[in-house]
Parts: structure tokens; sequence; C-alpha cells
């Protein structure tokens, strides 16, 4: 099973994603925990170049097609062997990620990221996705608590990351068998307990 955490930034995603396979390890399962972009050596060394501050200028389709790069070796490299070992492979963030922030926020078409990234994955995509939805000014709040500093997308302004939440909000919509939607202001342990819920009736 292939399970991604997608939302805005602050939402909590790799909180819940490491109690998830935390839960599913309790039970016996072998679990994969990775994250995008990254989770191989290309792509982390691509995550730096797209997200840290005084790389150059990078326009949104130069990033749009880093992600996509990234996307593709960690697909090929990382999630389909781990399925196919028969392992269960949490991601925090995934293709979603893209048709969000560079389709929605970036606005060059939410079609366009999606198609461009099915290649680059060869069509793999998530048996479930846990949408956690955080508002701008909370997920703002959450990213700069103790001065913590802010990378090239999180330090956009409050318009950039409404649109990423219409954008994944409208992806559920469209597909609700397919997503778990949840406010990010609930409780951690409440937010656990429905996510591990949902995942335990899909498990074989």
């Amino acid at each position: 099973m292939f399970i991604v955490f997608e939302g805005g930034d602050g939402a909590g995603k790799s909180t819940q994603a490491a109690l998830l396979a935390g839960a599913l390890q309790q039970l016996g399962h072998t679990v994969l925990c990775t994250r995008e972009p990254g989770g191989t050596p290309v792509g982390e060394k691509l995550r730096t170049l797209v997200l840290e501050h005084g790389q150059g200028e990078i326009d949104a389709r130069c990033e749009t097609l880093i992600f996509a790069a990234a996307r593709a070796a960690h697909a090929t490299q990382v999630i389909r062997p781990a399925l196919a070992r028969g392992e269960l492979v949490i991601s925090d963030r995934y293709v979603d990620s893209s048709v969000a922030y560079q389709g929605g926020g970036r606005a060059l078409g939410e079609r366009r990221v999606r198609d461009l990234n099915e290649w680059a994955t060869n069509g793999l995509w998530p048996d479930l996705t846990v949408l956690l939805d955080v508002a701008p000014a909370d997920g703002r709040d959450r990213r700069t608590a103790a001065a913590a500093a802010e990378d090239r997308l999180e330090s956009e302004p409050d318009d950039f990351h409404r649109n990423i939440r219409r954008v994944f909000l409208d992806l559920a919509a469209a597909a609700p068998e397919q997503y778990l939607v949840l406010g990010a202001r609930a409780p951690i342990d409440e937010l656990a307990t429905r996510i591990q819920a949902r995942v335990r009736a899909l498990l074989p």
C-alpha cells in the first residue's frame, strides 16, 4: 500500500506520517517512510536546489521540472521497489503537491502539471492520500514558531498559500474515495486515531 500525506506548509504532515508508521510497525508491517522532494541521493540534492534561498533565479517552469525530476527518481528507485517487496510506503508529499504549488500557486495549470508528473512517475498513484487542511495564517504561525526560518516556498505570500489550499481541497472533492481530509487544527492524537483507523480499514 502506498499512502501519501499532503497539505500546506505547517499542516503537521511529518508528525502524522511518523505516528502512522509507528502504529503500522507495531502491527507487524514493514514500513518505508520517505519524503519529497528527496528520498534518493539526486532527489536530496534537487531538494536543496529548489527549496533553499540563495540558489539563484528559479522560474516557475524550471521549478516544476526540478520537482518532477526528483519525483521520477523517487518513484523508480524507492517507491516501486518497496511496494514490490510487499512493504507499506508512506510519503510526505507526492504529485498533488506539484499540482497545488506549481499548477495552482504558480498558475501553470493544474492539468498540465498533473500530466507531467503522471509521465514522470509512469502512472504510480497512491492508494490513499491524507490531506491535512491548514489555513495559511495557521500554517505560517506554526512554521515560524521559535523563530524558525522559512524556505523558498514557505516564504511566499498568503495569497500563494490560499491558492494551494484551494487546489488541494478541489482534488480531494473530485475523488473523495481516495482521500481522507482532516482539519489540521485538531489535536495530534485525534488526527492520528482517525488516520490509523482509515488505513487499517484498507489493509488486506
